[in-house]
């Protein structure tokens, strides 16, 4: 199976062979056509499955097929970071057609945004506030969208943007094609879909469980000793291109800091970054300069890095979708990864949570010259960074037998 099933124009086809894409994945074999015929879908896919190229492909056909105007594609996404990556992927697939894209997201001066409309595009890849501020300047017109995609849109949901999409859709057309992505449909995301969609089709890969290339391992520890542990982790690990998770922002930067004092090329990605701080960690962390990122969930969702080899989990994310958004950061496009997570008993809940999605036990691991007695040597600032269960030792989360070292 390949590409040329599609029978897409010979330039889209020129932008696929030059991203090196071989094959179709099972979402873009099950979307594209779909697409293609004209009808309104819904897409449940999880992270790394290709779903960007599964909507950026037929959008591209359908708009060649129809001829050039202004800013006829509309692409809502929660993040500026995604925006980033959906408006690179559409570049890199239609470099060889006329068709012009553009990024439109908040953090940024928006003049060059402006100017950039004002140069002309077809399709547009936006954060809804951000868009929404240029409708109401005059800068943007959504008047002639036929095109509209809802990437996301769990997490636009979460993100509190619900408002600014419903108030985007009454500026569209009523004739549109539609398409709305979710990794979950809560309530509010059905009735997004009843009002923006009309008798969509439905497309289900990977629904609600990891990607079955990336092997998963819990380690038990101590609140208090996260980051010894994590740091002999880093040194015990052949490791190539290593995220790490936290709860917090201010954490996250504690913790790439205390990660470079050992002598790691380490960047942060968290919301108290500028947005040019924040662009140059991901491209530095893309293109090697960088070994390890530590994040908060802003990187979640999204990040397109293929080589990521490790997935660390410091602290337990609070849902079971985040711990599956995050460490879809790995084991991506058939690719093995590794996902680590750091325990404490407090994570208990969430542990038994993950294993009844997976359907199996996950393996918990000690490792090998580690001293988990450790006492907490200053109890009051371990507790302000670590959390309530500081001083507590590590143990077995529960019921869990067959405890491993890992050599």
């Amino acid at each position: 199976m390949n590409f040329n099933q599609f029978k897409l124009d010979s330039r889209i086809m020129s932008g696929i062979s030059q991203a090196g894409y071989a094959t179709p994945t099972p979402v873009q074999t099950a979307a594209i056509p779909v697409i293609l015929s004209g009808r309104d879908l819904i897409g449940t896919a999880q992270t790394g499955t290709g779903k960007t190229a599964a909507f950026v492909l037929p959008i591209l056909q359908r708009m060649l097929s129809a001829g050039r105007n202004r800013s006829r594609a509309l692409i809502l996404t929660p993040t500026r970071e995604l925006a980033e990556q959906i408006h690179q992927t559409i570049r890199e697939l239609g470099k060889g057609t006329p068709l012009r894209s553009a990024a439109i997201y908040g953090g940024v001066p928006a003049m060059p945004q402006i100017r950039r409309l004002q140069q002309g595009v077809e399709i547009l890849v936006a954060c809804p506030g951000r868009l929404l501020d240029l409708v109401k300047q005059g800068a943007a017109d959504l008047s002639q969208v036929r095109w509209l995609v809802l990437d996301e849109a769990d997490r636009m949901l979460d993100m509190g943007f619900l408002p600014s999409v419903q108030k985007i859709l009454r500026l569209l057309p009523g004739q549109r094609q539609a398409l709305l992505f979710s990794a979950t449909f809560p309530l509010e995301i059905e009735s997004l879909a009843k009002q923006a969609l009309h008798q969509p089709e439905r497309v289900s890969v990977g629904l609600s469980r990891p990607a079955h290339t990336v092997s998963h391992a819990l380690y038990p520890v101590a609140a208090h000793l996260k980051t010894p542990l994590l740091l002999s982790l880093l040194k015990q690990t052949d490791a190539g291109s290593v995220l790490i998770f936290t709860r917090t922002r201010h954490r996250a930067q504690r913790l790439a800091q205390q990660i470079s004092r050992k002598g790691y090329k380490v960047t942060s990605l968290h919301s108290d970054r500028s947005q040019s701080q924040r662009q140059a960690a991901l491209h530095g962390f893309k293109n090697g300069s960088y070994q390890i990122m530590v994040a908060t969930d802003i990187a979640a969702r999204g990040l397109d890095v293929e080589s990521i080899s490790h997935v660390i989990n410091y602290d337990m994310p609070d849902t079971a979708d985040a711990y599956i958004h995050r460490i879809g950061r790995t084991g991506r496009m058939q690719r093995k990864g590794d996902a680590f997570t750091l325990t404490t008993p407090n994570d208990l809940d969430m542990v038994k949570t993950l294993e009844k999605i997976m359907g199996q036990r996950l393996l918990q691991t000690l490792l090998k010259d580690f001293d988990y007695d450790q006492p907490a040597a200053e109890k009051t600032k371990a507790a302000e960074f670590s959390g309530p269960a500081a001083a507590q030792k590590p143990r077995p989360c529960g019921r869990f037998s067959g405890v491993s070292r890992r050599r």
